[in-house]
């Protein structure tokens, strides 16, 4: 068997031209969603400011500020290239795995490919939660620190600016998403033996004081959201024990069929 592989091998010079081509596919399918997304700009950014937007509703006078002559440009550029990445993943995660897969044994590709197709949905999963149900407490929360003023003060009037909006919205977002790929990464670790189900198990209450100290760290300080978001991670957590206990039954029954 080691012969038919080394036979199967590619020279290095091809895996380099191979390489050069998916990248050149990927940057391509990046750069012609880049251009798309720009001719929508406004609209995309009005998509992330619906929140803001949804909490100032009936109230006359609200607008957005930039105070550099450049800021409102790159702010359209930034939101275009993220909305890019976001609308082009589906080509670049293909031409990872047209890249990978002829390296990968059957057996790896099936094991392979659930990660990749689950790392886009929590991911997404994540970003909606923070967006449609994280996003209005929060505004709401951060808005009722404006006070009207009076004869001795002057009135404090939330006037955000764009870019500094926009930077907030994507790193909650990024956050959230990032938190929700627990799954994946504690199952990747079962799979190659650096966490046990038992061991998760185990470590349950521990984990549950976790969720909610980073709950309490990515959320606005009100209760409410770090609920909204400490209770999926738990759930999540669990998920990632059956997940677990799921592939050490695989890989059991692989063993006993060796043997």
């Amino acid at each position: 068997m080691s012969d038919e592989l080394e036979d199967g091998k590619m020279p290095l010079l091809d895996h380099l031209i191979e390489l050069r081509n998916r990248l050149m596919y990927s940057i391509a399918g990046l750069v012609v969603a880049f251009g798309i997304c720009y001719l929508f700009k406004e609209d995309i950014y009005a998509f992330f400011v619906a929140p803001l937007a949804h909490a100032l509703e009936g109230q006359t006078g609200r607008r957005m500020i930039f105070t550099d002559l450049t800021e409102a440009f790159f702010t359209y550029v930034k939101v275009s290239f993220y909305a890019a990445l976001f609308l082009s993943f589906p080509i670049i995660a293909s031409q990872v795995w047209m890249f990978v897969a002829p390296g990968l044994y059957k057996n790896e590709k099936g094991a392979f490919l659930p990660y990749l197709v689950a790392t886009p949905v929590l991911f997404l999963l994540g970003g909606s939660l923070v967006y449609y149900l994280i996003f209005p407490m929060a505004w709401k929360f951060f808005l009722s620190f404006e006070t009207p003023g009076g004869p001795n003060g002057l009135p404090i009037v939330l006037e955000p600016k764009v870019d500094e909006y926009l930077s907030l919205v994507l790193k909650l977002i990024f956050a959230f998403g990032v938190a929700f790929q627990m799954p994946v990464l504690l199952t990747l670790m079962a799979r190659v033996g650096l966490v046990s189900s038992a061991g998760l198990a185990s470590k349950r209450r521990y984990a549950i004081v976790a969720n909610f100290a980073l709950a309490a760290v990515l959320t606005p300080p009100d209760l409410i959201s770090q609920i909204s978001l400490a209770v999926p991670l738990c759930l999540l957590y669990e998920i990632s024990i059956w997940s677990c206990r799921w592939v050490e039954h695989q890989r059991a029954k692989r063993d006993a069929a060796a043997s």
